[in-house]
């Protein structure tokens, strides 16, 4: 899988959270588990550097995905 990336940080601490292959310009609601490129989270919904939860783990369309917290993320392209 080829395409623009996207680093989602914490917005506390600044630590990277992954990175993730999005498609379209819009806003960071969800990220599907099988287009997480590098993922750098302790568990998937907590940060690793000062444990604030940033995504909650659900289903959308059958598959895996992480539901965004609004406010506890931010993203730089690239």
């Amino acid at each position: 899988m080829s395409g623009p990336t996207i680093r989602i940080f914490c917005k506390e601490c600044r630590e990277q959270l992954m990175v993730y292959r999005k498609r379209g310009k819009g806003s960071l609601v969800k990220t599907f588990l099988h287009k997480i490129v590098k993922d750098s989270g302790a568990d998937g919904v907590l940060c690793g550097s000062c444990g604030s939860q940033y995504s909650r783990e659900v289903r959308i369309r059958g598959l895996p995905a992480r539901k965004m917290i609004g406010g506890k993320v931010f993203t730089r392209r690239g």
